[in-house]
């Protein structure tokens, strides 16, 4: 089961699980882009299914998860990828957007983890996957609202996977850098202002790849662009260079409009 699998990360996982032989349930909440998913993965001999669905809605995630065991007889996998971002300093951030953010962002990976966990303890078996960010191991300037979001999904993980230990069940966090998804074009798109970033940059293949190695081979934590784990112990050894180091590589904003009112996000 993925969420937020209409496009990007979650879009790119349903394709290349589907491909090898996984039956995948898909969630979002833009219908069209869902049936064209599915429509693209069955014609290729995969198996998958959708539903229109807001994580930030339990009883919405919990009829996901229910679809997913009718059609597919259980639930093995739960990769919570759903999310969006705001570029802006703390006062340009407005409250409603930061609660939104919260909302999906974390809130929808508790209810994704809260519906597949009990499932996984009983079967004895499963894998939660929480796609998180590297901002939410090291923030960035003019993101901390939403680094402040990806570092409780990284936090969520340590706990969850602290009381696994031992067993198979399986908690990860994927940390991808900047990634070529919708994210810059929804910021553009809700907020008037275009985002681009400095540093390095990794595909949606690449993201899922790794993650489908991870599924392979669980391990706590998964950095799609390897090199990119040096900046968290960095940060912890000596956070003022990580200051200026990701001053100087960081997002930027390039062109400011009149941004229209906010959304809520995908």
């Amino acid at each position: 089961m993925i969420t937020g699998a209409s496009s990007g990360i979650g879009l790119a996982c349903a394709e290349q699980l589907a491909s090898q032989g996984v039956a995948v349930m898909l969630g979002a909440r833009r219908a069209d882009r869902l049936q064209a998913a599915v429509d693209g993965i069955q014609a290729k001999g995969g198996r998958a299914a959708w539903v229109a669905m807001d994580v930030t809605f339990e009883l919405e995630v919990n009829e996901l998860v229910k679809r997913a065991r009718e059609l597919f007889g259980g639930l093995d996998i739960m990769i919570c990828n759903a999310g969006f971002g705001f570029y802006g300093s703390l006062e340009d951030t407005p409250p409603d957007v930061m609660r939104r953010m919260m909302e999906v962002n974390f809130t929808g990976s508790y209810l994704g983890a809260r519906a597949a966990l009990p499932i996984f303890r009983e079967q004895q078996r499963g894998h939660l996957i929480l796609v998180s960010s590297i901002v939410g191991r090291r923030g960035i300037p003019f993101m901390s609202g939403y680094s402040a979001t990806k570092a409780a999904q990284a936090g969520f993980a340590e706990s969850l996977r602290s009381e696994f230990v031992g067993t198979n069940i399986h908690v990860s966090c994927v940390f991808p850098i900047s990634t070529e998804t919708e994210f810059h074009d929804a910021i553009a798109r809700d907020y008037g202002h275009q985002v681009s970033g400095l540093g390095p940059k990794q595909s949606v293949d690449q993201v899922a790849a790794a993650i489908v190695e991870c599924l392979r081979h669980p391990r706590p934590e998964v950095y799609p662009l390897k090199r990119s784990r040096v900046l968290p112990i960095l940060s912890a050894v000596a956070p003022g260079l990580a200051d200026k180091i990701v001053r100087r590589f960081g997002r930027r904003r390039d062109v400011q409009h009149a941004p229209p009112p906010p959304s809520s996000g995908r």
